[in-house]
């Protein structure tokens, strides 16, 4: 399995980018958000990725950010949407877009997205409802910082609701550790 790329920005092609890894040449389809965010071509660029074997194929797709990939592995393990349906999700939608419609159950915003249509859009609020919005929107609560997302995501994994949790990250200092955030935010709500 191949996990990260890191190596040579070849060549930019939408949506497919060339990544030269010490002379080996990967070609490696991005949603559009990563593409956007890449370097110019020649300059040093560093891709998680998620490799997809079919019988007839073998597909590298590159993600600029975690959340990316994670949203991804989601789509794709959806009866009826595949690796280019969830690429085209991605491209059309933020993350943070995505895990709120899901909050919202809005399927107007998916609706929106080329390839995605009613049915299909209603299939991905039930089937992502309590995977993505729950761990994907946990950065859009109030969290503005990774430490925050980490922090407010471990206290929710330990049972507290998203309200209680956002609260009290909310009262952090925004310079803290996610170790030390986590003890903090435990003894504010404990009292």
């Amino acid at each position: 399995m191949i996990g990260r790329l890191n190596g040579t920005l070849a060549d930019k092609n939408p949506p497919q980018l060339l990544v030269d890894c010490n002379g080996v040449g990967y070609e490696v389809d991005v949603p559009m958000s990563t593409f956007y965010n890449l370097p110019s071509v020649g300059e040093k660029v560093s891709l998680l990725t998620h490799f997809v074997v079919r019988e007839d194929a073998q597909i590298l797709y590159g993600f600029g950010t975690g959340a990316e990939r994670d949203a991804f592995r989601q789509l794709i393990k959806i009866s009826g949407v595949g690796p280019r349906t969830a690429l085209s999700v991605l491209s059309g939608m933020s993350v943070a877009d995505i895990a709120q419609a899901v909050t919202a159950q809005d399927a107007g915003r998916l609706v929106k997205v080329p390839g995605i249509g009613k049915k299909t859009a209603e299939r991905l609020l039930l089937e992502l409802k309590g995977k993505l919005g729950a761990d994907i929107g946990a950065g859009s609560l109030g969290a503005t910082t990774d430490a925050q997302a980490d922090i407010l995501q471990a206290l929710v994994a330990l049972g507290y609701s998203d309200k209680e949790a956002s609260a009290s990250v909310k009262v952090l200092p925004k310079d803290v550790g996610v170790s030390d955030g986590i003890k903090l935010a435990l003894k504010a709500l404990a009292k």
